[in-house]
């Protein structure tokens, strides 16, 4: 079952608005230091964990905010100063930053103290799928969820936060118009750096991001021994049922179409939205890797042999490997209406399937064919051409580059 929805968050954004005003007040009244406080959405990963190490190299004074016992457990072993970010600490080290960098939202780092701080929203991948103040689901309550008044406040509120970003890094110019309209912020807060995320995928040769990727995935996923490895990541539903979890007769398919080709399908369901992909069947060929086992998925991508996703932006990141994709989308029609995309969705996933019984024959083509593998991966190329403007791992050095610009260096 899906953990969040933006109905439900945005009615509790509602009923938080007098702790806004109140950590309003606060910050008005304090000043402001030097030290820096990252956050990530997805745990101690991303994007922030990049600028983190970068900016540590650079002297810069800063704290991790916490969200959980497990994630301060991993701080502490990292040897990160950290605290949690919805105590007073970390309301106090929030309302005092100088610099607050973030994955997510500002929900990332105490929501309450953020307003005066420099804000670095570092994103979490290339929008497919419409995002921000360009989808229809950004504004839904499930506050009086009928009412065209409440959905007005909801989005004036999201684009008054907005005007805090300071900076916002992109892949390319190619993709900057989607962030401007999503986040309805000035150009000038825009850089295109190309995105630090991702920064793990084009550093050392081929080789050795998939040793590095290899390893990563053995730590967690053991069993899979030195089988070729299929990944399946689906993206979140807002709450709704995930439509892409294979029927029993499908999951028997996938286990045999395994079988043949000696794979693992390793299924990566979305942090906000876990489907139940547990095989109903007697297999070792079906692996699950979800964000609470692994974090950030990014720098293991090099170790898979293809990619299946439907509207991920996982999709633009493994252009970098380069892998090849395959899509399944089930719900392409109701998905574009309820959510949209930007530009044509078929520009980027031709012959999408509908169904996994649809779709396996593609798979056993991919894996049985070394042309159409390479012919999948040329695609790939193409697509990573288009939007990525950088490939050379400095996309995080740019983007401190570009924050201590703002700021100065302390």
């Amino acid at each position: 079952m899906a953990s969040f929805s933006f109905g439900a968050g945005n009615a509790a954004k509602l009923a938080r608005i007098p702790l806004y005003g109140a950590g309003r007040l606060v910050t008005l009244l304090l000043p402001r230091g030097e030290r820096w406080v990252f956050g990530c959405g997805a745990g101690i990963a991303d994007g922030a964990l990049e600028i983190w190490r970068l900016a540590r190299e650079q002297g810069v004074d800063a704290v991790w905010l916490t969200s959980s016992d497990e994630e301060a457990r991993e701080a502490e072993e990292r040897g990160m100063p950290h605290t949690r970010k919805m105590s007073w600490r970390g309301f106090w080290a929030t309302a005092r930053a100088r610099v607050a960098v973030v994955t997510h939202g500002f929900g990332d780092v105490n929501p309450y103290g953020v307003t005066g701080a420099f804000v670095a929203q570092l994103w979490h991948g290339i929008p497919l799928k419409r995002i921000g103040l360009d989808a229809p689901e950004m504004v839904r309550s499930a506050f009086l969820p009928g009412s065209a008044v409440v959905r007005r406040v909801i989005a004036w509120m999201y684009r008054r936060a907005a005007q805090r970003i300071g900076a916002i890094p992109v892949a390319s110019h190619f993709v900057r118009g989607r962030f401007e309209s999503a986040f309805g912020i000035a150009d000038s807060a825009i850089v295109v750096t190309g995105e630090p995320r991702v920064d793990a995928l084009s550093r050392g040769s081929d080789r050795e991001r998939e040793t590095r990727a290899r390893e990563i995935l053995l730590r967690h996923l053991p069993h899979v021994g030195d089988r070729r490895l299929v990944l399946y990541a689906p993206t979140w539903r807002d709450g709704d049922p995930d439509p892409g979890v294979p029927t029993p007769s499908e999951w028997r398919e996938i286990s045999e179409l395994a079988e043949q080709h000696d794979v693992t399908f390793v299924i990566r369901s979305h942090r906000l939205g876990e489907g139940n992909y547990r095989p109903g069947i007697d297999t070792d060929r079906v692996a699950l890797l979800g964000a609470d086992v692994l974090a950030d998925i990014t720098p293991a991508l090099p170790a898979f042999h293809a990619l299946i996703t439907d509207y991920s932006s996982l999709v633009y990141d493994a252009t970098l490997v380069p892998l090849p994709a395959l899509f399944l989308a089930p719900d392409l029609e109701q998905y574009a209406i309820r959510r949209g995309f930007y530009g044509r969705y078929e520009d980027v996933a031709a012959d999408a399937a509908t169904t996994w019984h649809e779709l396996i024959p593609r798979i056993d083509t991919l894996l049985g064919q070394d042309g159409e593998r390479d012919r999948l991966v040329v695609r790939a190329r193409e697509l990573s051409e288009s939007v990525h403007a950088f490939r050379d791992g400095q996309n995080g050095r740019r983007m401190l580059a570009a924050i201590f610009a703002r700021v100065g260096k302390a």
